[in-house]
C-alpha cells in the first residue's frame, strides 16, 4: 500500500511538473501570438492608410481603385500575420498556405464571372476609355456614365432610365465616346435644283454657318458638291462644333437651312442628344 501511494505521488508530481512546463511554454507562445496579431493589425491599418494616401496623389488613379488596392494590401498583411501566429504553436504553415491556395483557386473558379468584372473594372479605371458624365455607345449599352464601380458601371439612358452594365461587357467590346473630344463634326446636306447657281447656293450656306456663333472658325465651315443627279445637285455643309453644344447647334442649323432653302432635312443621329 505504501509503495502504491508513493507511485501515485511520484506520478502526480511528474504530471504537475510537465503541466507547468507546458503552461509556461504555451503561455509564452500565446503571448507572442497575441502580440504578433496586435502588431500585425496596427501594421495593416498603417499600410492601408499609407497606400491610400499615396495612391490618391497619383495622377489618373481613381479613388475606387485606390481603395481596392489599399484593402488588398491590408488583408494580405493580416493573412500573413495570422499564418505566422499559428506557427508559434507548432502548426505547419506550409500546409496552411497550400490549403489557402487551393481554397483561392476553388473560389476563383466559382466566381469566374465576378472576377472578370473586377479585372475589367480595374482596366476601365486605369485606362479610362470613359469617365463619369460622358456619353458612350457600345453594341449593347448606350447612355451617360453616372458611376464606374469594380463590378459594374451605372448609366442613364437618353430617355432618363437607369441602366447597370457589367464591366466585362464594356471592356470586351468597342466603345464609342461621344463626349471625349473637344469638338465634333457635322455634315448637313442640301439638295438644290440643277437650274440654280451652285456658287450662289454655296455662298448662302457659308453665310448661314458663319452667322452661328457656336460653329468653330478653325477649321472653317466648308461647302462642296457631294453628288450630281439629272435634275439636282446635293451640297454638303461641313462644320465643327464644341461637343457640349453639338446637339443644340445641329438642330438650330437644320432650322435655319430649312427656312432659307424651303426643304426638309435629315435629322442628325439621335445618339448625340445626351451630349448637350
Amino acid at each position: 500500500m505504501e509503495r502504491q501511494a508513493t507511485d501515485v505521488i511520484v506520478a502526480t508530481r511528474a504530471a504537475l511538473t510537465q503541466a507547468s512546463a507546458l503552461a509556461v511554454q504555451y503561455s509564452f507562445s500565446i503571448l507572442g501570438a497575441l502580440l504578433l496579431l496586435l502588431l500585425g493589425w496596427f501594421l495593416s491599418r498603417l499600410l492601408h492608410r499609407w497606400a491610400l494616401s499615396g495612391l490618391s496623389h497619383v495622377r489618373g488613379i481613381d479613388m475606387t481603385l485606390a481603395h481596392f488596392f489599399a484593402n488588398v494590401l491590408r488583408y494580405a498583411v493580416l493573412i500573413l500575420v495570422f499564418v505566422t501566429a499559428l506557427g508559434q504553436f507548432g502548426v505547419q504553415t506550409a500546409s496552411i498556405i497550400a490549403a489557402l491556395g487551393a481554397a483561392g483557386l476553388a473560389i476563383g473558379l466559382a466566381l469566374q464571372g465576378t472576377l472578370q468584372n473586377i479585372a475589367a473594372g480595374i482596366m476601365l479605371l486605369v485606362l479610362r476609355p470613359f469617365r463619369v458624365g460622358e456619353y458612350i455607345e457600345t453594341k449593347d449599352v448606350t447612355g451617360t456614365i453616372t458611376e464606374i464601380g469594380l463590378f459594374a458601371t451605372e448609366l442613364r439612358t437618353s430617355d432618363g432610365l437607369y441602366r447597370l452594365a457589367p464591366n466585362s461587357t464594356l471592356w470586351n467590346t468597342p466603345v464609342t465616346n461621344f463626349s471625349r473630344e473637344r469638338t465634333r463634326k457635322h455634315d448637313l446636306q442640301v439638295t438644290i435644283p440643277s437650274d440654280r447657281d451652285i456658287d450662289n447656293e454655296i455662298d448662302r450656306l457659308l453665310t448661314i454657318a458663319r452667322e452661328e456663333p457656336a460653329i468653330e472658325s478653325a477649321p472653317p465651315p466648308q461647302v462642296f458638291v457631294d453628288s450630281l443627279a439629272e435634275n439636282a445637285a446635293t451640297l454638303t455643309l461641313r462644320y465643327w462644333v464644341p461637343t457640349p453644344q453639338w446637339f443644340r447647334t445641329t438642330r438650330e442649323m437644320n432650322r435655319r437651312v430649312r427656312i432659307a432653302f424651303g426643304q426638309s432635312l435629315p435629322e442628325p443621329p439621335a445618339e448625340a442628344a445626351p451630349a448637350e
